[in-house]
């Protein structure tokens, strides 16, 4: 581990919203290294060769195709990056296998899922709950693309329910194997998956188990035919069948009964890795976006130069901007964690164990925040566009059917939504996170006399910064308001943690855009930073009036009276702007330093 690591304040996973962060502390893609910049280009290189080039071969579904990519990314190493050199993996820290999982991932959503699938929940189970005996017999063939890896979870009657499922596994007479007999669904790999991770239930156990599966037609399994979808057309999906499917009792995957905890473990990872899979979609898009805006003439004038175009293409820009810096700066928190519990005597399966677990909140905001985002972008490629968006024949409307699936796998985005508030309180409840003592401190802010001082705003994003402060302040004084009044009921006001929720995400895409911004200004000068800082105070202008309306909506749905009145007095004092920034004016140097560059040059 690192001496930077080490005297560096790393924050535990939800303490983002109640301690300030210093820029010098967060992860930035300007703080790539050589070898995470070369594997980028190298990884980019792929796409461009075998994806991007070829990206109407996936939209035939041709599932072939897409193996023979999967099996090229396996001879380049690019399906070796996060397993360990024990088996047969390159080992690289968490950041490196974000990266990969980014760049690989913007050409097509059918090898992104299969990618996905196969690095992420395919493997990775193994290789964190595994014994030694599993990962030497299987991970180094997943490594290399010799297998493929699949996972069967999903049933008809359990989706986000994922622990109620009804796949069953009977212990043999002779205790050497199990019987697994039950239906899953929705299984990303199966038509051409070798392994198969599968959770199933051992008698009436409270939770389910995970096993070890080979595909073997033989061995009672089969397939349904491939699932016809809105997009990812050339990603295999299909039902998988067990009948009776014999298993070895050395195959059960970790404990008996811990398989709903792999199953939520496995999901954190997925769900970061998957916002990191949305931002080089997100580029793309604004490239071609803005390669056919710079030459397409309407009125005698490139259609890049009307301000309704520069406002779309400022918006992709930012959010991608925004993206980019909160999947980062989350990512090296993670592989930090993981580097203080390796040094502090833990196995390198239980530090990134307990490593990604600690930012389970963020891994869900991520999810949330950058899906929704690659869906707008999308959507805005094709106005862009126009009708030749609309048509097969350009990339935009595959992109935006593609996209669509990101905001339902890994859990839908209302299932993470309130799964961040809800750990976020269960974090306060066990006093990981103090929550208790900054809500009451905004509480007794919210009973004195306002100040009317004029602060002094002349540094570079004094006002933004205080305005996040006073952002978590409106978080603090909702939710701390809502545990107060319901108590471990408050699960069941699914609303009312939705709107929580979105300013919780607000707050933290845009603190980790403005931290990024201010560590590059510093070490550069702001005159090289024009155009980020530009984007950093547009996303928190809009970032302030998505909490103003979710604020608003919370506190009218659950308090009345006097406490109504004086919370969204409260919401107003905390979101006032002193210098409201000239959006506008913002929009168009954003958008002409894009269209200048001929796409989005943010992330070199």
């Amino acid at each position: 581990m690192s001496t930077e690591t080490i005297n560096k304040d790393i924050l535990r996973g939800g303490q983002f919203l109640v301690k300030e962060t210093k820029c010098e502390d967060v992860f930035t893609l300007e703080d790539l290294n050589e070898e995470q910049k070369m594997m980028r280009e190298s990884t980019k290189e792929f796409v461009d060769r075998e994806l991007w080039a070829n990206w109407e071969r996936f939209e035939k579904k041709d599932y072939e195709f897409t193996k023979e990519c999967m099996l090229k990314a396996g001879e380049l190493g690019l399906l070796s990056i996060a397993v360990p050199e024990a088996y047969g993996g390159m080992g690289m820290g968490f950041v490196s296998t974000m990266l990969v999982c980014d760049y690989i991932s913007g050409a097509t959503g059918s090898f992104s899922t299969a990618f996905g699938a196969h690095t992420g929940i395919g493997t990775l189970p193994i290789t964190l709950y595994g014994t030694e005996e599993q990962k030497q017999k299987y991970v180094p063939k997943l490594a290399t693309g010799e297998w493929f890896g699949a996972y069967c979870l999903t049933e008809p009657g359990a989706g986000s329910d994922a622990n109620s499922g009804k796949t069953k596994a009977v212990l043999s007479k002779d205790g050497k194997h199990y019987s697994i007999t039950g239906q899953k669904m929705w299984i990303s790999n199966a038509g051409f998956c070798n392994l198969l991770i599968v959770f199933a239930r051992i008698e009436d156990d409270k939770n389910i188990t995970g096993f070890i599966v080979e595909n073997d037609p033989e061995n009672g399994i089969s397939m349904g035919e491939e699932e016809k979808k809105l997009g990812i057309h050339s990603s295999s999906t299909r039902q998988v069948f067990f009948n009776e499917t014999k298993v070895p009792v050395e195959n059960m995957l970790s404990e008996r009964g811990n398989g709903f905890k792999i199953a939520m473990n496995a999901l954190n990872v997925g769900r970061i890795k998957l916002a990191a899979a949305c931002l080089e979609a997100q580029r793309r898009v604004l490239n071609e976006a803005v390669n056919y805006a710079n030459e397409r003439i309407q009125f005698k004038t490139p259609i890049i130069n009307f301000g309704a175009i520069k406002s779309k293409i400022a918006q992709m820009a930012i959010n991608t901007y925004a993206g980019e810096s909160a999947c980062y700066r989350a990512a090296k928190n993670i592989e930090d964690r993981i580097a203080i519990r390796e040094a502090e005597g833990n196995t390198h399966q239980e530090a990134e164990l307990k490593g990604v677990e600690e930012y389970a909140i963020e891994c869900s905001i991520l999810k949330v925040a950058v899906s929704e985002d690659v869906q707008n972008t999308t959507d805005e490629g094709i106005q862009i566009f126009g009708g030749m968006g609309f048509s097969a024949d350009t990339p935009m409307e595959k992109a935006w059917r593609d996209a669509r699936i990101s905001r339902i796998y890994e859990g839908t985005n209302e299932i993470n939504r309130m799964l961040a508030v809800g750990m976020l309180v269960k974090k306060a409840m066990k006093g990981h996170v103090d929550l208790l003592g900054p809500a009451t401190a905004v509480g007794e802010e919210l009973m004195g006399i306002p100040s009317f001082d004029t602060p002094d705003f002349s540094e570079l994003f004094a006002e933004e910064k205080d305005l996040i402060a006073r952002l978590k302040k409106v978080f603090l004084m909702v939710a701390g308001s809502a545990v107060q009044k319901f108590g471990p009921d408050l699960e069941s006001h699914q609303q009312l943690l939705l709107a929580a929720s979105d300013i919780l995400i607000e707050i933290y895409m845009a603190e980790s855009t403005l931290l990024r911004t201010e560590k590059n200004a510093k070490r550069s000068g702001e005159e090289t930073q024009e155009i980020e800082i530009a984007m950093t105070k547009l996303y928190l202008y809009e970032a302030v009036d998505l909490v103003i309306k979710k604020g608003k909506e919370a506190i009218v749905s659950f308090a009345e009276g006097d406490e109504q009145r004086m919370m969204l007095m409260g919401l107003k004092r905390f979101t006032k702007y002193t210098n409201q920034p000239n959006v506008v004016a913002l929009r168009n140097k954003i958008a002409d330093k894009v269209a200048a560059d001929n796409g989005y040059t943010f992330d070199e």
